[in-house]
């Protein structure tokens, strides 16, 4: 292949600005079909976007010879069947996130994945931001000594801008999100601690609902990683405004990174000196991941995200939600 012909499964609200966009921008890319349940707000988007062709059965364009490869931007409820219908017809997957429902669904993907000859990667595109790559940097070059834990808080109120606004609200059920806010955000957190720290030996956690929605909305976990660092976070979605925190701290032997997950500044501390780095996100936040997906569906690069270490990230929800 000398280019890729993309065909979307799900234009709403991520795709509209997040990442629709780059794969018509993108060289050795192009976006032919869109497809949503929705056939009016599919011509929507399409004539928006200059797509030719939009649909509002995934079927169309799974059929069509010409794509050779999928977006699968639905809620997690349809990820599984949409990617195994994908891999079943030879079409290379990018996959948002979380990956599926449960890592029970997860390894469903994972073992399709093995007898077929298609690539995937899951859409954890903060992987690529500018901010969150510094952070990894200095990770590397030891600014802080040795790593010692790090401390995720995400504290927002039930209004919280943070959360991306759909026509229903299907990410505060559990039978189409997978959980609730939680499983909305938190993939973006723990996916860069795995980055980060790599593979884990074990997590675990509670969560508790305490505003009567169908979903959990405080939900607390630790994950020891293989290296030693271990990892504790706290999610919480019913908290006043005033209270309203997104901050990670990562602590070592001789400083410690300050940044938030949905912020463009990266601060680290050592012998008292203060050293700060602001960085500006492309206006198609997916923009450098669907890059680095392009070349890794051509052949030209690694996985920017891989289906394992995705299933892991899962796995670790999956630990801190059990009841």
């Amino acid at each position: 292949m000398d280019k890729i012909v993309w065909g979307i499964i799900g234009c709403g609200d991520v795709a509209e600005v997040k990442s629709g966009p780059a794969f018509s921008i993108l060289e050795r890319s192009e976006l032919k079909s869109v497809m949503r349940r929705n056939l009016a707000k599919a011509e929507d988007f399409a004539k928006r976007h200059n797509v030719k062709h939009w649909y509002n059965d995934a079927t169309q364009i799974l059929e069509d010879s010409e794509i050779n490869a999928v977006y699968i931007a639905t809620p997690p409820a349809s990820h599984l069947q949409y990617t195994l219908d994908a891999i079943k017809v030879g079409k290379h997957v990018y996959l948002e996130k979380p990956m599926a429902l449960n890592s029970t669904e997860a390894e469903r993907i994972l073992n399709a994945l093995k007898n077929a000859n298609v690539k995937l990667t899951v859409a954890h595109y903060r992987r690529k931001l500018p901010a969150f790559l510094k952070v990894k940097e200095l990770l590397e070059q030891n600014k802080i000594g040795e790593v010692l834990f790090a401390d995720i808080q995400i504290l927002q109120s039930r209004k919280s801008n943070l959360i991306a606004k759909s026509d229903l609200p299907w990410r505060l059920d559990p039978k189409v999100s997978g959980g609730g806010l939680f499983h909305d955000l938190a993939p973006h957190q723990l996916d860069l601690m795995y980055q980060y720290f790599g593979d884990y030996t074990k997590a675990i956690g509670f969560s508790s609902n305490r505003n009567n929605v169908n979903a959990d909305d405080i939900v607390n976990g630790i994950v020891y990683f293989k290296n030693g660092v271990q990892c504790r976070g706290i999610w919480s979605f019913n908290g006043a405004e005033a209270d309203q925190k997104d901050e990670c701290i990562i602590y070592g032997t001789t400083g410690r990174i300050e940044f938030s997950f949905f912020g463009e500044i990266v601060k680290y501390y050592k012998n008292g000196e203060e050293f700060v780095f602001n960085f500006s996100n492309p206006k198609h936040v997916q923009q450098p991941m669907i890059a680095a997906v392009l070349d890794y569906f051509l052949g030209k690069g690694e996985n920017p995200c891989s289906a394992e270490e995705a299933f892991s990230v899962t796995q670790i929800m999956d630990a801190f939600t059990s009841h």
